[in-house]
């Protein structure tokens, strides 16, 4: 299998450090988000998304510290409507994070599927869905540091794609 990556082919499923990249599931103006594997001892096998800065912008500080910064917060936020960060890392000059997989579509593909079909969500679902993703917002928007300081968190990217739909019904933001 093989996907472009800004401009140029990556074959996958391709290793990456201690990680195997197995399918890219978006490719935004920053970074690369890969479906990917971790394993260890006695067969122990995890699924994991890593979103990867672009190459030419792992040697732009800017861009650098952004991703860092996100890794930093993020991995200090503990709530059932918020995706896990696990590992903030450098392979060969390319800056990742390593989050949590949630298996099942994001907002968007499920209100594009939702178009397609010309049917709308139920209002019990769309208010369930706002009401998990405001609850996973007041909970960073209000998170204080060890000290009981506010942290000044602002979700500044609350769109359907960062709004995962699990099979198991849960709803998490990215």
């Amino acid at each position: 299998m093989s996907a472009e990556s800004n401009g140029q082919t990556v074959d996958l499923p391709k290793r990456f450090g201690k990680y195997t990249l197995v399918e890219r599931l978006a490719i935004g103006g920053m970074a690369e988000i890969f479906r990917a594997t971790t394993t260890g001892v006695g067969g122990f096998e995890k699924t994991v998304v890593i979103k990867r800065l672009h190459e030419e912008l792992s040697e732009d500080a800017e861009f650098v510290d952004m991703i860092v910064d996100e890794a930093k917060i993020a991995v200090r936020l503990n709530h059932p409507n918020i995706a896990n960060v696990f590992d903030l890392g450098e392979i060969r000059g390319r800056y990742f994070i390593v989050m949590e997989y949630i298996e099942g579509p994001d907002a968007s593909q499920v209100l594009g599927e939702m178009d397609r079909l010309d049917d709308r969500l139920p209002i019990p679902i769309v208010l369930r869905i706002g009401a998990e993703v405001g609850s996973a917002l007041e909970y960073a928007h209000t998170r204080r540091d060890a000290q009981g300081r506010p942290m000044g968190i602002v979700h500044r990217d609350v769109s359907p794609p960062n709004i995962m739909l699990s099979k198991e019904g849960e709803v998490k933001l990215v």
